[in-house]
């Protein structure tokens, strides 16, 4: 196994998946782990800043995490195989997989894999994770690489979600400027916080997705010491785009196509030069209530 169930110091009474130290990402590589509340536009915003990473000249592999797997079909414009299914095809022998069977090249050279995850009701999402660095540890795939991002499925409940920041330099947190996108955010800064105790990962920063205002975001980053690094609005051009599977950066140019491809190309350039760790203090559930939706 590539990971072990076991107590850690990450949270006050908790049993956390444990990285292999023979897994740890090159220290070159800057790791990115994108978290969010589900349905908030992860993938989205995962696979325009892989393609703005590209177009900065960077080497990006974009890994995602979710049995779902659709976190990369925007580069690579169809649904590509597991890791996990492909490993099931062979009896769990990586030995006998080519790169090819579970890495493939999209937009702007931007590399994809998608992990899957295990059957519903059974397995762990970190031990999902853990197979899919130990198989490119294995085919040397993550030597020449500059940027790592990790698109990881929906609200984080328990360690094995919280695995992929193990591996992380930085957690971007996707949200919306509304209760539920925002108390899904909170969760995600304490998971951050219980793992940057034994671990490299910080918070990076907030990007609002979907959303004309961000007074709501403002008020939570605020009071527990976030920051919003990107701010995507409703615009139709980024949802057209999914429907044509494709980037934003392969969109016929208008100015709101340029607009939001000039904030993707700004934040990729903000994680790689400017970026500033946070020590920000998640909020008590009854806090939040009080804090949001009130004059």
């Amino acid at each position: 196994m590539t990971g072990t169930i076991t107590r850690r110091g990450d949270g006050e009474g908790s049993v956390q998946v444990s990285q292999d130290p023979k897994l740890k990402i090159e220290d070159g590589a800057l790791v990115i782990a994108v978290y969010g509340k589900g349905g908030i536009g992860k993938s989205t915003t995962s696979s325009n800043l892989s393609a703005a990473f590209s177009k900065l000249g960077k080497k990006v592999l974009q890994i995602g995490c979710d049995p779902k797997h659709d976190s990369t079909f925007t580069l690579t414009h169809k649904m590509v195989p597991t890791v996990i299914d492909i490993l099931e095809e062979v009896d769990f022998h990586s030995e006998e997989l080519r790169p090819d069977d579970f890495m493939f090249e999209g937009f702007n050279g931007v590399m994809c894999v998608e992990s899957g995850g295990p059957p519903a009701g059974t397995g762990c999402g970190g031990y999902v994770t853990g197979q899919t660095v130990k198989l490119l540890k294995e085919h040397h795939l993550l030597e020449d690489t500059d940027v790592v991002i990790f698109d990881v499925l929906g609200d984080v409940v328990c360690g094995g979600f919280a695995a992929p920041l193990q591996h992380a330099n930085y957690c971007l947190i996707v949200t919306a400027n509304d209760f539920d996108s925002i108390f899904a955010m909170n969760r995600i800064v304490a998971a951050i916080q219980a793992k940057a105790k034994n671990y490299k990962v910080r918070l990076g920063g907030v990007v609002a997705n979907r959303s004309e205002d961000t007074d709501q975001i403002d008020k939570f980053n605020a009071r527990t010491g976030l920051k919003t690094m990107a701010h995507f609005k409703a615009v139709d051009a980024i949802r057209r785009s999914r429907l044509k599977k494709c980037t934003i950066f392969e969109m016929e140019p208008s100015e709101d196509v340029l607009a939001v491809q000039n904030e993707y190309l700004s934040l990729a350039s903000k994680l790689i030069n400017n970026v500033e760790p946070l020590e920000a203090e998640p909020l008590k559930d009854r806090e939040i209530f009080d804090l949001l939706g009130f004059d």
